[in-house]
């Protein structure tokens, strides 16, 4: 009882000493904690962020960073296509779901710049949220379990008439893993580990696991692989060594036969088994299974034919380059939140399964990929800005040698791919947060980066 006193006592006053130094340090914070929350708090934190950005500046905090005007270029076209939208009405309601991409960037640009240390303690904070945040939903699913015996209380999340799964719909176990994801390498990633520093660290590799989201747990496994052998302090002294034992271990897991015939089935073969979730929930026996080059190759469909989650993704980017045939569109896109009507056109003339009485269809779904969902919404500018985010990120994060930062640059880069993302409030939040929070300040931090690492 004394020790939880004494870390709440040093707690308090650290965050009181931060909050001395920066007067955003605690928002920021609460804007990252409360995103698994409910939207109403993680609004509340927005709006205290930008208060205190507004009332707390100086003239001689601003800089006009341009990495930071990006995601507001952005947003000022996601608003500029109301004008050319062809569904007006779905424009106009996601404009206030993407504002992040507004006030966020606009309150680092007015409020004074977080050192490295400060934002190593924000996202030191941000990862012991996680952590309690896990322990949570593996009480709850151990409760759960023992109330109806049934093991899929401990995995991925619950569909829409089964109240099962490890995390609840509304959260999405995808994106809960990315969340997990970057905490974890909090924790990994210390050059000097205490015990509870290790356990904190097997709890969250195991939880992503746990959630079952198979591309995050790729790109998450190999981010691992690549820590380990590359940027590690004891990696350096044995490089060549390590790049053939990483070289090996791929090879392996690879050609280790259970994986190597899931990606068979995958690409090759009708199989309900895929790398990324089903896309419609309660799928009934004896139904056919797309394969990848059905997708991408079949004139019609029947409704009896039903999408693993990569076939369906390969189908989207089908119908896609058919829509972008158009050169308007090309050029500006259908308008935010306005491909709906098309890709309904389209599922209706391919056949597809368009749902029934408590079961829904594939016609409501947007394009599961952020790039093409740019591209299609916003045109050519939607989605060369959304690339520049990404390549800046990326880039910053090496040269500041963070390893954090460059997992959530990787990280991101891979869920783009197969998630709509930005186009879900937690995660236009969390990208814009640690988007801005990571490249934020970098010319007067680079040598505080430097000295801390």
């Amino acid at each position: 009882m004394g020790n939880t006193y004494n870390f709440l006592k040093n707690v308090f006053q650290n965050l009181t000493k931060e909050s001395k130094e920066n007067n955003s340090f605690i928002p920021t914070l609460l804007v990252l904690i409360t995103i698994p929350l409910s939207y109403a708090f993680n609004n509340i934190a927005m709006g205290l962020f930008l208060a205190t950005a507004i009332f707390t500046y100086k003239k001689n905090h601003f800089s006009l960073q341009s990495h930071l005007i990006l995601p507001i270029t952005l947003y000022v076209l996601m608003a500029l296509s109301y004008f050319w939208s062809i569904d007006k009405e779905s424009t106009l309601p996601a404009l206030s779901k993407e504002i992040p991409l507004l006030i966020i960037p606009i309150g680092f640009l007015l409020l004074k710049d977080f050192s490295a240390t400060q934002k190593q303690k924000i996202i030191a904070y941000y990862s012991y949220a996680i952590v309690l945040l896990t322990l949570y939903f593996l009480l709850r699913a151990v409760v759960r379990y023992w109330l109806r015996d049934d093991f899929r209380v401990f995995f991925y999340h619950g569909e829409d008439h089964i109240d099962f799964g490890l995390v609840p719909k509304l959260l999405n176990a995808i994106h809960v893993s990315v969340f997990v994801a970057v905490a974890f390498f909090y924790f990994f990633t210390k050059e000097i580990k205490s015990k509870i520093d290790i356990f904190f660290s097997v709890l969250l590799f195991v939880f992503v696991l746990m959630l079952s989201s198979k591309n995050i747990i790729l790109i998450f496994i190999l981010l691992v692989l690549l820590h380990v052998f590359f940027f590690s302090k004891s990696s350096h002294k044995l490089r060549l060594r390590n790049l053939i034992v990483f070289g090996l271990i791929i090879g392996l897991i690879f050609s280790f036969g259970k994986i190597k015939t899931r990606f068979q089935q995958e690409f090759q073969t009708n199989s309900e088994k895929s790398l990324s979730a089903n896309v419609v929930e309660g799928i009934p026996a004896g139904v056919h299974y797309v394969s990848l080059k059905e997708a991408w190759s079949n004139e019609k469909f029947t409704p009896n034919d039903y999408f693993p989650g990569t076939a369906f993704r390969v189908y989207q980017f089908r119908i896609f380059t058919e829509l972008i045939n158009d050169r308007m569109v090309f050029l500006m896109g259908f308008g935010l939140n306005a491909s709906y009507p098309k890709i309904e056109e389209k599922a209706k003339f391919y056949n597809l399964y368009l749902g029934e009485e408590g079961k829904e269809g594939y016609q409501n779904k947007n394009f599961h990929n952020q790039y093409i969902q740019n591209f299609a919404e916003l045109g050519i500018l939607g989605f060369i800005l959304l690339l520049l985010m990404l390549i800046i990120n990326v880039k910053i994060a090496y040269k500041s040698k963070d390893f954090v930062h460059f997992a959530f640059a990787i990280l991101m880069i891979s869920l783009f791919l197969t998630e709509s993302f930005l186009w879900r409030q937690r995660g236009v939040v969390f990208f814009t947060m640690m988007y801005c929070l990571f490249n934020s300040g970098i010319a007067s931090n680079n040598s505080k980066s430097e000295q801390n690492l």
